[in-house]
C-alpha cells in the first residue's frame, strides 16, 4: 500500500507511539496482499538493535511477521537475523544519507539454520529499499536460497497517489472508465 495518510499515521502511531492493538489490522492488511499460496519456509522480521528494542519496548515488525505466521501456518525466525550496529533511525536521514547508514549493520547467528531456505522478511515501511537489501544479501551470503520482502506500505512519490481512491468494483460497474 502506498505510504501517505491515513495509512501513514497509523503505521506512526503503531512504531512510534506504542498502539500495539494496531498490529491486528496492519497484519491484516499483509494479509490481503499476500497470495494464498506463497513459497516461504519461514518469516523473519527486520531485527532492530538491542539499545532500539531496550527505548521502543517492541519490535514492530517482529509483531506483523508473528501474526501472519499465526494465520498461514508458517514459522517466524526472530533470532538468527541480528542488528549489529546500533544506526541512526532511516527516518531521520534524507535519501543518500540512508542507503549508507545500515552498511554492516546486519548479521545471521546461525547459518546452518537458514541454508537452503525460502525466507520472507517483513516489515512496517519499505522506503529506499535499504533496510531489506542490506537483511537479503547478508542471508543470501549465509546460504539462504530465496529472500522476498513483505511491507505494509511503500513509500511512492506524491504523483503517483491518487486524491481520491475508488474501490475496484466502481470500474466493473461502468462508473468510472480506464482511460
Amino acid at each position: 500500500y502506498a505510504y501517505c495518510s491515513p495509512l501513514q499515521d497509523a503505521i506512526a502511531l503503531f512504531k512510534y507511539r506504542g498502539k500495539v492493538s494496531l498490529a491486528d489490522a496492519l497484519s491484516a492488511l499483509l494479509l490481503q496482499a499476500l497470495p494464498d499460496r506463497v513459497d516461504v519456509d519461514v518469516l523473519m522480521p527486520i531485527p532492530l538493535h538491542p539499545n532500539r528494542l531496550r527505548h521502543q519496548e517492541f519490535n514492530q515488525s517482529l509483531l506483523l511477521a508473528d501474526r501472519i505466521g499465526s494465520a498461514r501456518g508458517l514459522p517466524v525466525s526472530y533470532r538468527n537475523l541480528i542488528r549489529t550496529v546500533d544506526t541512526e533511525p532511516q527516518i531521520s536521514l534524507p535519501r543518500a544519507a540512508r542507503l549508507q547508514n545500515l552498511r554492516k549493520a546486519f548479521a545471521v547467528r546461525n547459518p546452518k539454520d537458514i541454508a537452503g531456505a525460502r525466507i520472507l522478511l517483513v516489515d512496517d515501511v519499505f522506503t529506499t529499499g535499504t533496510t531489506a537489501s542490506e537483511c537479503a544479501g547478508v542471508l543470501l551470503k549465509a546460504g539462504a536460497k530465496q529472500v522476498a520482502v513483505l511491507a505494509v506500505a511503500r513509500s511512492v512519490d506524491a504523483g503517483m497517489v491518487p486524491d481520491t481512491w475508488l474501490p475496484p468494483s466502481a470500474l466493473n460497474q461502468g462508473h468510472v472508465q480506464r482511460v
